[in-house]
C-alpha cells in the first residue's frame, strides 16, 4: 500500500497542532495564586521558619517542667583498704577487703523561682513565633501580588499580540491593494513603500511583544513550578467586567491588617520580655530537690531506700555586675524595633495613598481610552473614505491606522491595569490574601 505524501504531511501537521494545544494551559488567577502558595520556594522557606519557631517555643516551655535524672555505677575494686572508725572504737579485728562497688541514684529538680526568667523566656518565644507567623503571611501576600502582576502583564502581552496580528492582516491587504494601484499608476511607488514599511514596523512590534510574552510566561511557570514547556493562556473573562469590592479610602485598614507591621509589634513585645529576662540575674534561683540513692560495697556497706528532699538556692553574685551591659543591650534592641515600627507605619501610609491614587488614575485612564478608541475608529473610517475618494493622502491614512491600533491596545490593556492596581491597593492595605479566600493554605 502506497502512502500519499500529502496525507502524511497533513497528519504530521495535525500532530504538531495537537501537541501545541496540549502544552497550552489556562489558569484562573485564583488557581495561579493557590499553586504559588503550595509550591513556591519562598512560601516553603517561610513555612519552615514558622515550624522552627514553633519547635523553639516547645523547647522553651519544657524548662518549666522538673528535671528527672537517673544514674548507676558498677566498679571493680582492687586492694581497697577500708578503715571504719566505728570498728576501731569497738576493737574488732581487721576489715574484709571489698572487691566491687554498686551505686544507683535518682534525682529530681523542680524550678520554683528563677527571677521570672522562665516565664519571660516563654513569652519571648511565643512572640517570636507569632512574629514569624505574621512574616510568613506577608510572604504569601507578596507572592500573590507577584502572581497578579505576572498574570496581568501576560494578559496584556497576549492581547497586544492579538491586536497587532489583526492590524497586520489589514496592513498586508493594503499592501496587496497598493501594488495593484501602483501598477495602474493610480498611486506613486512611494505610497506603496510607506504601506510596506508599516507592515515591517508592525512585525517588529509583534516580535517584541512575543519576546515579552515568552519572558513573562517563563517567569510565571517558574514561580508556579510548572513544566518548562507549559504555555499559559489568560482568559479575557478574568479582566473584563471584573467586580471589585472593599475598596479602601485611607490607611486605617493597612494599620490593622498589614502582616509586616504585625510582625514588628510582636517583635516589640518579644524585646520587652528580653529586657525582663536580662533583669532576672538580680534575683536568686530557688528549686525543689528530691531523690533516691542506693549503695552497695560488698562485705562492707549496704545503703537502701535513701530518700532525700529539700530546697536548693543559688545566687550568681557576679551577675549583678555583669548583667548591666546585657540589660542595656536588650533595651537598645527594643528601641531599634520601636523605631522600625514607626518608620514602617509612615511608609505604609505613603504606600496606601500611592496605591489609591494609582487605582483612581487607572479608572480615569480607562474612561479616556474608551473615548479615544471611539474617536480613533471614527477618524480612521473618515480618512479611509477620503482616501478611497482621492481626498486624503497615504500619510494621513497610515497615521490614522497607527492611532487606531494604539487606541485599541490602550483600551484592552487598561482593563487589566485597573485589576492590577486594585490588587496592589489590597496588598498595600493587607487585604490581598482574603480576596482569594485561600487563607487555609
Amino acid at each position: 500500500m502506497k502512502i500519499n505524501p500529502i496525507m502524511l504531511f497533513g497528519v504530521f501537521l495535525i500532530g504538531i497542532s495537537s501537541l501545541e494545544a496540549q502544552e497550552k494551559t489556562s489558569l484562573t488567577l485564583d488557581d495561579a495564586v493557590r499553586i504559588a502558595w503550595e509550591k513556591s520556594d519562598e512560601v516553603t522557606l517561610a513555612n519552615t521558619k514558622v515550624n522552627t519557631k514553633k519547635y523553639e517555643l516547645r523547647s522553651t516551655k519544657n524548662n518549666q517542667y522538673p528535671d528527672l535524672k537517673a544514674s548507676g555505677q558498677y566498679q571493680r575494686l582492687t586492694g581497697a583498704d577500708v578503715n571504719l572508725k566505728t570498728n576501731q572504737e569497738s576493737g574488732s579485728g581487721s576489715m574484709p577487703s571489698p572487691d566491687q562497688l554498686m551505686l544507683g541514684q535518682l534525682s529530681a529538680s523542680l524550678p520554683i523561682f528563677a527571677g521570672f526568667k522562665i516565664q519571660n523566656s516563654i513569652k519571648l518565644s511565643e512572640n517570636l513565633y507569632q512574629a514569624e507567623l505574621a512574616t510568613s503571611l506577608k510572604t504569601k501576600e507578596d507572592i500573590a501580588l507577584r502572581v497578579v502582576n505576572y498574570y496581568a502583564d501576560l494578559y496584556k502581552a497576549q492581547k497586544t499580540i492579538e491586536l497587532l496580528n489583526e492590524d497586520q492582516k489589514q496592513a498586508k491587504q493594503r499592501v496587496t491593494d497598493f501594488i495593484e494601484l501602483e501598477k495602474n499608476g493610480i498611486i506613486p511607488r512611494n505610497d506603496l513603500l510607506k504601506s510596506q514599511l508599516l507592515v515591517s514596523k508592525i512585525q517588529l512590534s509583534i516580535d517584541e511583544a512575543n519576546k515579552n510574552l515568552n519572558i513573562l510566561n517563563y517567569y510565571l511557570i517558574t514561580l508556579l513550578k510548572l513544566d518548562s514547556s507549559t504555555k499559559l493562556v489568560v482568559r479575557e473573562n478574568d479582566f473584563i467586567n471584573y467586580k471589585t469590592a472593599n475598596i479602601p479610602t485611607n490607611e486605617q485598614p493597612a494599620l490593622e491588617n498589614r502582616k509586616d507591621l504585625e510582625a514588628l509589634r510582636y517583635q516589640e513585645k518579644a524585646s520587652e520580655s528580653s529586657i525582663k529576662m536580662a533583669k532576672s540575674a538580680y534575683y536568686p534561683t530557688v528549686s525543689l530537690l528530691g531523690g533516691y540513692a542506693a549503695v552497695d560495697v560488698r562485705n562492707i556497706l549496704t545503703v537502701q531506700n535513701a530518700m532525700n528532699f529539700g530546697v536548693g538556692v543559688s545566687y550568681d553574685l557576679s551577675g549583678i555586675l555583669k548583667k548591666g551591659a546585657d540589660i542595656k543591650h536588650a533595651q537598645s534592641k527594643a528601641d531599634e524595633v520601636k523605631s522600625s515600627e514607626e518608620i514602617l507605619t509612615n511608609y505604609i501610609k505613603i504606600e496606601v495613598q500611592q496605591a489609591i491614587e494609582n487605582y483612581n488614575l487607572a479608572l480615569k485612564q480607562s474612561s479616556v481610552y474608551d473615548l479615544a478608541l471611539e474617536q480613533a475608529s471614527e477618524n480612521y473610517r473618515i480618512l479611509k473614505d477620503k482616501f478611497d475618494n482621492g481626498l486624503a493622502d497615504t500619510n494621513d491614512l497610515l497615521e490614522a491606522d497607527v492611532e487606531h491600533l494604539s487606541a485599541k491596545v490602550n483600551t484592552a490593556t487598561s482593563k487589566a491595569d485597573i485589576i492590577q492596581r486594585y490588587y496592589e491597593m489590597l496588598s498595600a492595605t493587607g487585604q490581598l490574601s482574603q480576596s482569594f479566600n485561600l487563607t487555609k493554605i
